[in-house]
């Protein structure tokens, strides 16, 4: 049985110690390694902190220390590749000029965001986790409402007469439904999935150029 930590009155988002020395910084990115190789390999809710612990080279109570549950790994490999995703989209946004550059530039983002779910195991072992742990849920809503207001942003740029709050609104439903949608394709037949990831795109399109 593994020991268990001395429960944290604030539970922090990502780790209970932040990384100040270049030696902390790297002990941290070995922990990442080994749990998205765990994972990966056996899926999240096999994996232990006494193996990631072991794997890394470190003691049980060393990890501790960074993270001191495994959830709280789950939540920084989550953010990561949020924050991966955000820096994707605001690149493929950034020059789009009109509606038609927009179809193109969405349409190429949710090409981009399926093949990743379905090349990584480690995020489709997160994002099937996200319903049953409350971190990694907030974690998902924070991450609609940031990928939300980046599209809302453009839009309100190649729609400048159109009501703020309502894009607002249909830009933070538009980047969450894809994330469900991207959830539902990955858990069925790739045919299926393929062609629900292509109705998403058709639907959300039209809603965008609706305006």
């Amino acid at each position: 049985m593994e020991p268990t930590p001395a429960p944290a009155e604030d539970t922090p988002t990502i780790t209970r110690r932040a990384p100040t020395q270049q030696r902390s910084r790297e002990r941290v990115e070995r922990i990442l390694e080994v749990a998205s190789a765990l994972i990966a390999a056996t899926g999240s809710d096999a994996m232990r902190m006494s193996e990631v612990a072991e794997n890394a080279g470190i003691s049980i109570g060393s990890l501790y220390q960074y993270f001191p549950d495994k959830g709280a790994i789950l939540r920084t490999l989550a953010e990561r590749y949020n924050a991966q995703g955000r820096e994707c989209i605001e690149a493929e946004l950034a020059d789009v000029r009109d509606l038609e550059g927009m179809r193109v530039a969405f349409g190429r983002l949710i090409d981009i965001y399926y093949g990743l779910f379905l090349a990584e195991p480690v995020i489709r072992d997160i994002w099937f986790g996200m319903q049953a742990d409350k971190g990694l849920r907030d974690v998902e809503l924070e991450s609609g409402r940031l990928n939300g207001a980046l599209l809302a942003a453009v839009l309100k740029r190649l729609r400048p007469d159109a009501d703020e709050a309502e894009l607002d609104r249909s830009a933070f439903l538009i980047m969450s439904l894809g994330e469900s949608t991207m959830r539902l394709a990955i858990s069925v037949e790739r045919a299926e999935g393929d062609a629900l990831v292509e109705s998403y795109k058709h639907m959300v399109l039209r809603e965008m150029e609706a305006g």
